[in-house]
């Protein structure tokens, strides 16, 4: 390992790093605006320059490995300076010539107040410059309803061009022209259609690139930072929600090197304009065929009313996709209490069986390990749209060269190559038997892996294909001593929490598919809607709903009775991730009006049905689930305490059909009731279509 002398300080550093690697891991900070520590080197803003003893100029650190630097004259470690008054004059002559453009215009720019050009500006910077000569100005582009751009500031660092190319995967952005005239532009004046363009806004040092949506709403200093948790998907992304007063103002990423690192999706980051429009601010009763707002009491009323001298058998509950743990333990605990098997958690009609093991629907291996594989097979899965921020793990490990990547299910733009191998359970089992050269690819792989989705799951013969997979998992080695490659990717972020809970049929009870055909009959006649809106209300027949959600979409126009709820920026909830990995959401606001959270809600309808819930607190109520289900107290930590078992997965199942794999995501845009509410999903949901309609996607 090569020692170096910092200031003074003689370190010893690991082999390839960069010197501004370096200078960091001894704890010496150095200004810089092109370098990212997960983009490409450009090298391209000078800012880094740091003095090494002896060279004949300046060095910039970003773009200077360890392993280059000769040793010093006495053949001691080279020596690096970066506090002297060479590196000090090197720095302040680079802010001079960076700000001879910028229009300083701090007051009336977004950035203003979390600017990198701004802070390092003052650190490293003069009182003056000496240019007087006119700023050039450069037009503005539209690069879609996301991303407000004022490019008279931009400096060229070309973090975006880097971003948008390398982990995003779509070629949306580029720089043109050369010396004054280089600009950065989309290729055709096109707007950017990638589903993680907006961490560019993040990456961006100056204010060039802005969030068009927050435009002049606020001020940093404004808001009141929320540690919080997406529910946008089931990765769990770790997600800042910045409010002021009682309304959520934008969503940002917080770093998580094992879930989300530092981005977050399109979706993630704006859809919370959906959370202020169609929200449900207190109960509803239907009456004649009309809702018509009711104090809690009467809704509670017309609940007990209908739920009176009713057996078990009759009532039953769904789980919707954003449910957090509490509520769906509490609501499971209602049901058990009024004597009802018929629940389910799986909206879409997964067949996953819990009784085969926590293993065998998690994503084993863990979200990071995708640095390590080096073979991957996509079973009715389409990562891109289901969980963005995992596909661009995907794809980074794919730029190294380092992972072949097969799919089975639609043929579509993963953003990185792949073989496509067939389009159903027919290639999945013509795979398993060797007939596809990428079973030699996966049999042969040192760290290889399977990820199934819910395309392959929620059908008729999901158990088939389950027992497929976990066949051709056998034969190719994907679980072996200390690596577990069977990973199971959901997309609903309250899946996971609600198998592990056990919010599935009883003995005798009904799935979510018995339960709409049971409610069609007749044979039950009160339905319990936790958010779920994605089921075809028209199956529900003459069953009394009640409905407990935050919006007035399909559950809500469906139901009897609505009892408002709070959504997952309004409530203190944990949710467990596509890993099995338990996070917790903090409250950023309150619910609006009489909405309460869901939990609180069902305590409240207990007593009204005279079965009251044994707690009247959160804390007492998680003490009750930690009791029965200790590994969600294991907040960020993931339990594999429970081995997966292939040769029980592999048992059992119908017959698989000849009928393809299907999308789990037709629109990613409108997925849930939250993004169905904004203007800003609906807008780039028309985008996307528009785009699709005339062929010009990448």
């Amino acid at each position: 390992m090569p020692k170096l002398i910092i200031d003074g300080n003689e370190i010893e550093v690991a082999d390839g790093i960069t010197l501004i690697q370096a200078c960091e891991e001894a704890g010496v900070e150095i200004p810089r605006f092109c370098y990212h520590e997960r983009l490409s080197i450009a090298g391209n803003c000078r800012m880094c320059l740091v003095e090494v003893v002896d060279a004949p100029k300046p060095v910039a650190s970003c773009a200077m490995g360890v392993n280059e630097l000769r040793p010093g004259r006495d053949g001691g470690p080279p020596e690096i300076r970066t506090n002297s008054e060479t590196v000090k004059k090197a720095r302040e002559g680079v802010m001079e010539f960076l700000l001879i453009n910028h229009p300083l215009d701090c007051p009336i720019c977004d950035q203003g107040g979390e600017c990198d050009l701004q802070d390092q500006a003052m650190a490293y910077g003069v009182d003056g410059s000496r240019f007087i000569e006119n700023k050039r100005a450069v037009e503005d582009k539209n690069v879609g309803p996301l991303i407000k751009t004022i490019m008279t500031r931009c400096i060229h660092c070309t973090r975006c061009v880097r971003f948008m190319t390398e982990i995003a995967g779509v070629e949306e952005l580029g720089m043109t022209g050369r010396g004054e005239d280089a600009e950065i532009t989309t290729y055709l004046e096109q707007g950017m259609m990638s589903e993680l363009s907006g961490n560019v806004i993040d990456l961006c040092p100056v204010g060039a690139l802005t969030s068009k949506p927050y435009a002049f709403a606020a001020r940093p200093w404004e808001l009141r930072k929320t540690e919080s948790i997406d529910v946008m998907d089931a990765i769990g992304s770790n997600i800042r929600v910045d409010t002021r007063g009682r309304e959520v103002m934008r969503i940002l990423p917080r770093n998580n090197d094992d879930v989300n690192e530092e981005w977050i999706s399109d979706k993630t980051r704006f859809v919370w304009d959906g959370l202020r429009t169609q929200r449900l601010d207190q109960p509803y009763v239907r009456v004649r065929g009309k809702l018509k707002p009711a104090t809690w009491n009467d809704a509670f009323a017309a609940v007990a009313r209908k739920v009176k001298g009713l057996s078990g058998s009759k009532l039953a509950a769904i789980a919707g996709d954003l449910a957090g743990a509490e509520d769906m333990f509490a609501l499971k605990d209602l049901m058990t209490r009024l004597k009802s098997a018929n629940m389910d958690c799986r909206q879409d009609g997964a067949i996953i069986d819990p009784a085969k093991g926590r293993a065998s629907y998690l994503f084993n291996s863990e979200i990071a390990a995708l640095e390590e594989a080096d073979a991957l097979l996509l079973v009715g899965t389409d990562p891109r749209w289901e969980a963005s921020v995992l596909n661009s793990r995907i794809r980074r490990r794919w730029r190294a060269g380092a992972i072949k990547v097969g799919l089975i299910g639609p043929e579509t733009d993963l953003t990185y190559e792949h073989d496509y191998i067939g389009a159903g359970p027919q290639s999945l089992a013509d795979l398993a038997s060797g007939k596809y050269d990428f079973f030699k690819t996966l049999k042969g792989a040192k760290r290889p892996m399977i990820i199934v989705g819910s395309g392959a799951l929620a059908r008729s013969d999901g158990a088939a294909v389950m027992a497929q997979v976990a066949k051709l998992a056998d034969a190719a080695g994907v679980v072996k001593r200390g690596w577990n490659g069977f990973n199971v990717l959901h997309h609903a972020a309250s899946r996971v929490a609600g198998l592990d809970l056990g919010f599935l049929p009883g003995k005798g009870g009904l799935d979510t598919a018995g339960i709409l055909k049971a409610a069609q009959s007749g044979k039950v006649e009160i339905v319990f809607l936790l958010g779920a809106d994605e089921i075809d209300m028209a199956d529900l027949g003459k069953a009394f709903v009640v409905y407990i959600g935050t919006h007035g979409d399909a559950g809500a126009h469906r139901a009897d009775v609505i009892l408002p709820g709070a959504a997952y920026t309004e409530k203190s909830a944990i949710y467990v991730n596509t890993e099995g990995r338990p996070q917790m959401a903090d409250r950023a606001v309150f619910p609006p009006g009489d909405a309460r959270e869901d939990w609180a809600v069902l305590r409240a309808l207990s007593a009204e049905l005279g079965v009251p819930l044994e707690y009247d607190s959160l804390a007492e109520l998680r003490s009750a689930m930690f009791a029965e289900y200790r590994h969600l107290a294991m907040i960020d930590e993931i339990d594999h305490s429970d081995g997966l078992d292939l040769s029980a997965l592999s048992a059992g199942g119908a017959r698989l059909t000849k009928q393809p794999f299907a999308r789990t995501v037709t629109d990613y845009y409108l997925t849930n009731a939250i993004a169905r509410a904004s203007a800003i999903m609906g807008e780039l949901s028309a985008m996307k279509a528009g785009v699709e309609k005339t062929g010009t996607d990448g």
